[in-house]
């Protein structure tokens, strides 16, 4: 439903605004509490907001441990899904969380993807089919201090080798 919504859309609006727009509007994205406030137009760089408030406020009184693992935890998977195209397949495949402090007031986090990063992970792909990249990324206050630090594992394959990779574990079963 997503991507040919995003399809349709792409004939009327730039591919930032409707990455943007659509996470902001998206259910699953806005039970975060979580708001995309910047996309660059080519998608390699996205910012977030996350304000405490009461739907995501814990016992304590900060902003839940949950509610800032969730605001992460799309971005980059789709951000390079829509950077790199239709030939590749991407996949979260891990993620580790280290709370630094307590989120007491609104915390921002940015998701970049260089050109040479996204160079090197195409030539990675046509060298070995399948490849896994970490990204680190931080949740930070307004004071740049550093609330929570995620490392993500992302799976990236050639479409054509994952759908035969795919087939031949059906056939083994």
């Amino acid at each position: 439903m997503y991507k040919s919504g995003t399809e349709l859309l792409k004939r009327f609006f730039k591919a930032s605004t409707i990455y943007k727009y659509g996470f902001n509007w998206s259910p699953m994205y806005r039970r975060t509490t979580a708001k995309l406030i910047e996309v660059s137009d080519d998608l390699h760089y996205v910012k977030i907001r996350l304000k405490l408030n009461w739907k995501n406020r814990n016992y304590a009184g900060s902003i839940f441990g949950g509610s800032m693992l969730a605001a992460t935890d799309p971005i980059y998977m789709i951000q390079l899904i829509q950077i790199l195209g239709d030939d590749y397949v991407v996949w979260d495949k891990a993620v580790e969380a280290r709370y630094k402090k307590p989120a007491k007031s609104t915390i921002y986090g940015e998701f970049i993807f260089t050109e040479d990063e996204i160079e090197t992970i195409k030539q990675n792909v046509a060298e070995h089919n399948e490849i896994d990249i970490l990204k680190t990324m931080s949740l930070v206050n307004e004071e740049q201090n550093i609330i929570a630090t995620f490392n993500k594992t992302l799976y990236i394959a050639d479409k054509r080798f994952y759908k035969e990779k795919l087939r031949k574990r059906r056939t083994k079963n």
